[in-house]
């Protein structure tokens, strides 16, 4: 019996390992038709390795930072071919999104000071595939309320795809690491520090700033604010890392990646390789690990207090893990977490998923907790107005403030992407400051006509990429500027 039972598992692995390798070698035959990879797919620019990252200063960095845009200049847009010179090719010098011709190229590390002496220093940290522009409007509120804003690009951001094809998420950590440091140096002794993480970036904070309370001499954050942060990811990003195991055999290169699109948004790839999706998910692990480590001896108890803006509807992290893996493992030290509620007056109900529609409740039924909870939602279901309601640590019941703002008749949730940007922003709002330009305008693209004419998906083109609540993100930061966070761990 026992013999026969190990036969059956090992025909049965057997059988598995087959068709996991067929299903493999499929996806790389039928990727062969797709779009060829250009030179910015397989020209990777030198970064810093973990070990120098730590031993470099922001100078240093910087350097290394221009050796990597002067090998994009050498190795790619230098042997552009005559079809790839073309108007929206972020690579091509004579492209209107060229960004080396921009007043300011925001996929650079940048550093924004007040006219005055500093209030605070604060750290940004961009998402998976994005730039330190993602963050810019973020950084400029603080910089108006009197703090210098430190917006690092992360290694194998900024320049070309191809340098996540062998990005690993230590070297993000290395360089949020770095930033932090450079944070304090410049808020001296005493000023106050915050760090902010959008997607990617929201993982990194969060596991920074438990690194720094088991190590201190790692400047720690008074302060931790989450735009849409990869606490969770989906299971299928586990096993991405097998779609690109015929990558190994140069007739299947097209297989290390997992999205092979035209490079028209000048701030943030559109292609998309597996180890990308990959590396993100093991600091989703990683940093799940650390939290429920810290939860059982207790060290969580020293975390900054957290506060979080996340879209009840978000198809790139999970918005349940948000809860589950981090919020419910804090202790009352000042936390919230701010939902963006889908439009329930946008008379869609038919067509909601009973999932999505749900959620809320499901996710946080009525009970004390720890921390704020703060919704944005409907004053009622059949209204667009828009009120932020807020039940206080300890309690379950709720109080609405009404914000001045309504949900666009249009727009039927938020999206991960949309939480930082404004209707303003210049390359993602739907109504963009004329003075803040950048050659295309990602946000008013509406594309109708025959399917099969687009480089890119209709599906990309639906997704809203501003947040019309912006001005209610924008106060709350502004609150948190005025003085060090209440329960706040001492720099």
């Amino acid at each position: 019996m026992i013999k026969r039972l190990l036969r059956w598992t090992i025909g049965a692995a057997a059988v598995l390992l087959l068709l996991v390798v067929a299903g493999t070698f499929g996806r790389a035959w039928l990727l062969a038709p797709a779009a060829p990879l250009e030179v910015w797919h397989t020209e990777i620019p030198p970064e810093l390795t973990v070990a120098e990252i730590d031993d470099a200063d922001w100078a240093g960095y910087l350097a290394a930072e221009d050796k990597a845009f002067a090998a994009v200049h050498d190795r790619v847009t230098q042997r552009l071919g005559p079809d790839e010179r073309v108007p929206f090719n972020r690579y091509f010098s004579g492209s209107p999104i060229y960004t080396p011709g921009f007043k300011q190229d925001w996929n650079r590390s940048f550093i924004l000071e007040p006219a005055g002496p500093s209030a605070g220093v604060v750290v940004l940290l961009h998402g998976l595939t994005d730039a330190p522009y993602s963050l810019r409007n973020i950084a400029k509120i603080y910089q108006a309320r009197g703090w210098t804003a430190i917006g690092i690009r992360m290694p194998a951001h900024g320049t070309v795809p191809a340098a996540l094809t062998r990005a690993r998420w230590q070297d993000w950590s290395a360089a949020t690491r770095l930033a932090m440091r450079e944070a304090r140096r410049r808020a001296g002794p005493a000023a106050p520090i915050h760090i902010i993480g959008y997607s990617n970036g929201g993982a990194l904070a969060v596991q920074y700033a438990l690194a720094a309370i088991a190590d201190p001499k790692l400047p720690q954050a008074n302060r931790v604010i989450l735009m849409s942060p990869m606490i969770g990811m989906t299971e299928f990003a586990r096993f991405s890392g097998v779609a690109g195991w015929p990558a190994i055999f140069p007739a299947f290169a097209k297989s290390a990646w997992l999205d092979i699109i035209p490079e028209y948004n000048p701030f943030k790839y559109n292609s998309f390789p597996v180890n990308a999706a990959r590396e993100s998910f093991a600091l989703t692990i990683a940093l799940q690990t650390s939290l429920r480590a810290a939860a059982t001896d207790g060290s969580i108890k020293r975390m900054p207090p957290i506060l979080t803006f996340q879209s009840l509807a978000d198809s790139t992290v999970s918005t349940p893990a948000v809860v589950t893996e981090l919020y419910d493992l804090l202790p009352a030290n000042g936390s919230e977490l701010v939902l963006f509620d889908i439009n329930r007056a946008a008379d869609l109900g038919p067509l909601l998923r009973p999932a999505i529609a749900r959620r809320m409740e499901t996710m946080l039924p009525p009970k004390s907790r720890p921390y704020r909870v703060t919704l944005i939602t409907n004053a009622s279901p059949t209204v667009p107005d828009v009120v932020e309601r807020s039940t206080a640590p300890g309690t379950t019941a709720a109080t609405d403030r009404n914000l001045g703002l309504a949900f666009p008749p249009q727009i039927h949730s938020l999206t991960h992407i949309a939480i930082p940007f404004p209707a303003s922003d210049g390359l993602y709002g739907s109504a963009p400051d004329p003075a803040d330009a950048f050659g295309i305008r990602i946000g008013m693209l509406a594309a109708r006509g025959e399917r099969g004419v687009l480089s890119i998906s209709l599906e990309t083109l639906l997704r809203l990429t501003f947040n019309p609540f912006f001005p209610y993100v924008a106060e709350r930061l502004e609150q948190g500027t005025a003085a060090p966070s209440a329960g706040a761990t001492a720099p």
